[in-house]
């Protein structure tokens, strides 16, 4: 912003190089390629899902309900704060008709494949 201060809405939060990493598993079928990653506690408005032909990026932070102050935890084994996660995808894809879903605490991210530039066998010619 110009006059150097944040606004509520700013996903400043984003760019943060200090994130801890997002687990995810990657399932490829024939038609399209589904990421899912668990993300208890995380809200959708805390989420950033970036999808180009060939990298999906997710970025996002979670949030610790609790006001306490590092000094008066007993044990702290929840990672609260920022993740994320860049996945090269095996296969172009069409990132126009991707969709996610937040569920039950899983991130499901479901990305059609491009079939028209799958690989395809060419015969060879004896010239």
């Amino acid at each position: 912003m110009p006059d150097g201060k944040k606004s509520e809405n700013s996903h400043d939060w984003l760019e943060d190089e200090d994130d801890g990493q997002l687990a995810v598993d990657v399932i490829q079928k024939d038609d399209q390629i589904v990421i899912v990653a668990p993300i208890a506690g995380v809200k959708k408005e805390d989420l950033d899902i970036a999808i180009s032909e060939e990298m999906v990026s997710i970025k996002g932070v979670r949030r610790s309900p609790s006001d306490a102050g590092h000094d008066h935890y007993l044990i702290q084994e929840c990672y609260w704060g920022p993740f994320s996660r860049n996945y090269i995808l095996p296969a172009t894809v069409n990132s126009d008709e991707a969709r996610a879903v937040l569920k039950d605490g899983l991130l499901t991210i479901t990305i059609p494949r491009d079939l028209k530039s799958r690989a395809k066998s060419i015969e060879i010619s004896d010239e």
